[in-house]
């Protein structure tokens, strides 16, 4: 016992000096910026250090403005008396549009792609659809099918779904199911605009133009992995009476009061400690909004490099679709989309899921038991607010593995709630 009492003290000790360091490093790189921006960009975007709770006029999550860091008010606020940036941050903003992609972002044909489109395709997501083979026809003549509109999780694309469910449908799916599956606004090919704030708003908006819209659906079913289980669930709360299913995939839900629950999300999704390394990462991503920056600059907007890298260590011509996603955002966008719709999303959830029950909206979870991303216990505080929804927990699965390992289940599993009601004609 003492032993044990021993190691976690020197854990304590260890992961507040590292984070203490942090600190002190983002404070750093906060003017460090200040002063690249104010030369490198037109109007540069200003950083949520000293930000106000607001954001081009709309109220932004606060997480991006409240994360602890022991020396900000005093660093910052010291900078800000000698007016080290002020001016260059005031001139930026008389000079017109900002330049994109950033200077710390990728330019490569892949990532700027959207920029060279017509201006109707700009305001829509990159979406990938695949056809049904044959639709029933009902009396009067019309194409009945079920459409289905697939949401991902952060840091991917709609590659999750192309890759895993498309190539494994049943021949009846294949038959009378219409796919629709996006890249969130924001990632993969779809457009990374830098004067958006990556709201639930903005995303939910992009959605109904993209696919709602622009194909006049009336009834579809929803399928979502992790972040984009709140954009499902806002979705469906929007469109109660046109949803008829919704399957979440390791859905993040932890109940609070609405005051607290922006925290409470990041403090849980992104605890910071320094072990295991990938809570590590995480923590280091989301609370630090300019060593996330730099690690971005590094990692993202050289992403071509390191694939030559990678393809080059382990002889392959093609590299996994989870590789290529990863990198496919700018700071921004998946800056604002984590602390805007997982963090500041986390207020809503209450409202989603009653809406949910009261519609009477039949929803199905599935979700890993050895999820150390989204912990098991989300799926069962959902089902705690939406008693009649189903869970499914899949032994020995984590985050990605409860999908991209079981590919064929998996899709066996999404099929029985969409043809559930669906007479087949032999």
């Amino acid at each position: 016992m003492k032993m044990r009492g021993a190691t976690k003290a020197i854990i304590c000790f260890l992961s507040s000096a590292i984070f203490a360091v942090l600190d002190l490093l983002d404070c750093a790189l906060c003017i460090f910026y200040r002063f690249l921006d104010s030369v490198l960009e037109a109007n540069p975007i200003p950083c949520h250090c000293r930000s106000g709770g607001e954001e081009a006029g709309h109220k932004i999550s606060e997480t991006l403005y409240e994360r602890r860091n022991i020396f900000r008010d005093q660093i910052l606020g010291f900078v800000s008396e000698k007016g080290l940036g002020d001016d260059e941050e005031k001139e930026g903003k008389k000079k017109g549009g900002r330049r994109s992609p950033r200077w710390s972002d990728c330019s490569c044909e892949s990532c700027v792609s959207w920029q060279n489109s017509p201006e109707k395709e700009k305001e829509t997501l990159h979406l990938v659809i695949k056809e049904p083979k044959r639709a029933e026809t009902s009396q009067d003549g019309s194409f009945q099918t079920e459409n289905v509109i697939f949401l991902h999780g952060f840091l991917s694309s709609s590659s999750i779904w192309v890759e895993t469910v498309f190539p494994n449908l049943s021949d009846d799916a294949v038959q009378r199911v219409k796919m629709f599956a996006v890249d969130l606004l924001g990632f993969g090919k779809s457009p990374k605009p830098e004067n958006c704030l990556y709201r639930i708003e903005d995303h939910l908006e992009k959605i109904e133009r993209t696919v709602i819209k622009q194909f006049g659906l009336t009834s579809f079913h929803l399928v979502s992995h992790s972040m984009g289980c709140i954009l499902a669930l806002a979705l469906a709360a929007k469109y109660p009476n046109s949803v008829k299913s919704i399957t979440l995939i390791a859905p993040p839900y932890f109940p609070s009061i609405e005051a607290e629950a922006s925290h409470n999300a990041l403090n849980r999704l992104a605890e910071r400690k320094i072990w295991p390394p990938s809570a590590f990462f995480s923590s280091v991503m989301s609370w630090y909004e300019h060593l996330g920056r730099t690690i971005c600059f590094i990692i993202c907007r050289n992403h071509l490099i390191w694939e030559w890298i990678i393809k080059l260590l382990t002889g392959k011509k093609h590299l996994a679709f989870q590789i290529r996603d990863i990198t496919r955002h700018t700071h921004r966008s998946g800056w604002h989309t984590m602390h805007e719709v997982l963090c500041r999303g986390a207020k809503f959830m209450d409202n989603y899921l009653r809406t949910i029950q009261e519609e009477g909206i039949f929803m199905k979870m599935i979700h890993g038991d050895k999820d150390q991303t989204v912990p098991l216990e989300c799926s069962y505080n959902i089902k705690l607010r939406v008693p009649k929804a189903e869970l499914q927990i899949i032994k020995n699965a984590d985050h990605s593995s409860v999908i991209i390992k079981r590919k064929k289940e998996f899709t066996m599993a999404l099929e029985k709630s969409w043809l559930l009601n669906l007479s087949i004609d032999d």
